[in-house]
């Protein structure tokens, strides 16, 4: 059997040199644009462990630009010295944080809820209100983040203020699954659209009711979607301060609202704020870490039909 020997076109080698250097690119803008991403987080857990000098003169580097300090920990209750004793403001600080986490994962799973099943009813049925089709129903409800939120703040505040909600996370959280529902609408929506109808229409060949087919089969399948919307909403209501701010004063005091509040006569506790920072965006962090194909599905869903 003859031997066949292929040989490398010019052109070919050529092109080897500028391919390899195109990718060094590539990956050299990557790791730019992740460092550019990161740098806030690295920032605010470095300024946690300085004192005041250390954060007016721009020391970026522990143990080399300036000595590391428990004074953000020590702050909030939470350095090993503190821990273990009696602390008020670690009190305050978890207080806060509870008062967060219940507002934010019950607003936001809300919003799932109600939003899923508009979205099914837009994608699968044809409604028409007045001049309003399905279309246009889904517009109206994204036009709702058209207003900004001080638009809102008055009438809230009177409306709350009659109906004894403020200073309530029930409150909270009625407000915020308003302002994240129309996001929850449109994501499903297309996540509903993607799926076909044909799944539904066997479902029910095969004895199953409208809502058996939608939990049975259509559920299952847009659970990265519905999962995706959730983590956008936690996010959005997490770190929402403007309405929290307006509308609580004592008992339902989020961890924004802390944070912001690290600031008096005598200037910025910049360590404070930046330990309070860090313990607000760390739960946000852990849950895209752990969620993250979810995230990567849900969010890809809708782009393929």
């Amino acid at each position: 059997m003859a031997e066949q020997i292929f040989h490398d076109h010019p052109a070919d080698r050529a092109f080897r040199p500028a391919k390899v250097l195109s990718r060094v690119a590539i990956y050299a803008i990557l790791i730019l644009w992740a460092v550019i991403c990161l740098f806030p987080i690295y920032w605010t857990i470095t300024t946690t462990f300085k004192a005041a000098p250390d954060v007016m003169q721009g020391h970026m580097v522990p143990w080399w630009d300036y000595a590391p300090k428990m004074l953000g920990l020590r702050s909030i209750g939470l350095s090993p010295e503190t821990i273990f004793a009696e602390s008020t403001v670690r009190e305050e600080f978890l207080k806060r944080f509870w008062n967060s986490t219940v507002v934010a994962v019950c607003s936001s799973t809300l919003a799932v809820l109600l939003g899923s099943s508009a979205a099914y009813g837009l994608s699968r049925f044809t409604y028409r209100f007045g001049f309003m089709k399905n279309a246009d129903i889904s517009f109206f409800f994204l036009s709702q983040l058209i207003l900004p939120p001080v638009v809102l703040a008055l009438p809230f505040l009177v409306l709350y203020k009659a109906l004894g909600l403020l200073d309530t996370r029930i409150g909270l959280i009625l407000l915020y699954t308003l302002t994240v529902l129309p996001i929850v609408i449109w994501i499903m929506r297309d996540q509903f659209s993607s799926i076909p109808t044909e799944l539904e229409e066997a479902a029910l060949v095969d004895g199953l009711s409208i809502w058996g087919a939608f939990v049975t089969i259509i559920l299952p399948i847009a659970l990265p979607g519905m999962v995706a919307a959730f983590i956008l909403s936690l996010v959005l209501t997490w770190n929402e301060y403007f309405f929290a701010a307006l509308l609580t004063s004592t008992n339902a005091k989020t961890l924004p609202v802390m944070v912001a509040s690290q600031t008096g006569s005598q200037g910025i506790s910049w360590w404070s704020m930046a330990a309070l920072s860090f313990a607000a965006i760390l739960p946000l962090i852990v849950i895209g870490i752990v969620l993250e194909k979810y995230i990567i599905k849900g969010m890809a869903a809708g782009a393929v039909k």
